[in-house]
């Protein structure tokens, strides 16, 4: 029982499916969907392994960038909230206390937010 396994599992190993990475390039820059990548695969005669493995790695391109995205958000807005901390705590010109604390704050928890929404979803 456990050799058989072992040769289906070899068997599985060696049917490996190249990915053109100029192709899934193409595809970003095109912002095709997911489905519609799959349609032009099929079309062009891919079997069913094939086009699942190279619409893995295009949901990993554009999942990777998404998150660069939001890694870039959170760190702008964390370094946004920690600036808008200290002015309001040195308040060098008062006259602009008010809007320092009130929207310089409101500004980096958005940015913040659109950050934990790139990365989380």
């Amino acid at each position: 029982m456990r050799k058989h396994f072992q040769d289906r599992k070899t068997i599985a190993m060696s049917n490996t499916t190249s990915i053109e990475m100029a192709t899934i390039q193409q595809w970003i820059n095109a912002k095709l969907k997911p489905h519609a990548v799959e349609k032009e695969l099929f079309a062009k005669g891919f079997d069913t392994e094939s086009i699942a493995a190279h619409l893995k790695e295009y949901k990993r391109i554009i999942n990777s960038k998404r998150q660069t995205n939001g890694f870039i958000c959170l760190a702008v807005g964390a370094f946004m909230g920690f600036i808008s901390c200290v002015l309001t705590l040195i308040n060098p010109v008062p006259e602009f206390y008010n809007i320092i604390l009130y929207g310089l704050t409101s500004l980096a928890i958005l940015i913040v937010f659109a950050g934990l929404y790139f990365l989380f979803e």
